[in-house]
């Protein structure tokens, strides 16, 4: 998983290619822990909260635009 800091050095194509695999992933995850047992459950956690770090980023990087 990428840390915060990785991400902030991404451009923002980079973010949003970072975000569509991170919702596949996250797809594919919940649909498999409903048919099969995860091996890492906590994948599924770490997802979420990597694509809650991207989308805050964005956000942050379009009130910097917006404003200056």
């Amino acid at each position: 998983m990428a840390s915060m800091h990785e991400l902030r050095d991404m451009s923002d194509e980079q973010l949003a290619a970072t975000l569509k695999e991170a919702c596949k992933t996250l797809f594919t995850m919940r649909v498999k822990s409903q048919t099969d047992r995860l091996e890492v459950p906590s994948e599924l956690n770490r997802n979420r909260k990597l694509i809650a770090r991207i989308k805050t980023l964005q956000t942050e990087r379009v009130k910097i635009t917006a404003a200056g």
